[in-house]
């Protein structure tokens, strides 16, 4: 199904289903430590300090999705709308596989190195969102 959709379109619903993806995850691993009555259900803080390791990991990587994604989803929503996909279809998968990249190591490690690899795929979806930006506002 997503084959027939551009690549823009193709990367907004991918950028949102991982961002669901995530937070299926994490309920799943918050209703397992209720359910087995570690954690009260009321007891989890909104930032995972109380579930240190993985946990406080996925709990920014989830985080860290959602502060990113009006951006992306509004940039390629208006290329989209606006039939600009031209612009935004070259690099749509390279933003995906950075915004995957930087989930995964963020959950992974917190390691230097690992910080670092977090951070270069991190800089790689600024500076797409930043090009396509550029190149879509001298449309206008």
């Amino acid at each position: 199904m997503l084959m027939s959709l551009s690549p823009s379109a193709a990367v907004l619903l991918s950028l949102v289903g991982w961002s669901l993806l995530l937070v299926v995850l994490l309920a799943s691993m918050r209703g397992l430590q209720v359910l087995s009555g570690r954690k009260a259900v009321n007891a989890f803080a909104a930032d995972g300090s109380d579930v240190p390791g993985f946990g406080q990991r996925l709990t920014r990587a989830y985080a860290n999705c959602l502060e990113n994604l009006p951006a992306q989803a509004a940039v390629l929503l208006y290329a989209m709308l606006a039939g600009q996909t031209t612009i935004t279809d070259p690099l749509a998968y390279c933003l995906l596989g950075a915004r995957l990249l930087q989930s995964c190591v963020h959950m992974l490690s917190t390691s230097a190195l690992f910080v670092w690899l977090r951070f270069a795929s991190y800089l790689v979806q600024v500076l797409i969102l930043a090009w396509w930006l550029l190149r879509l506002s001298s449309l206008l």
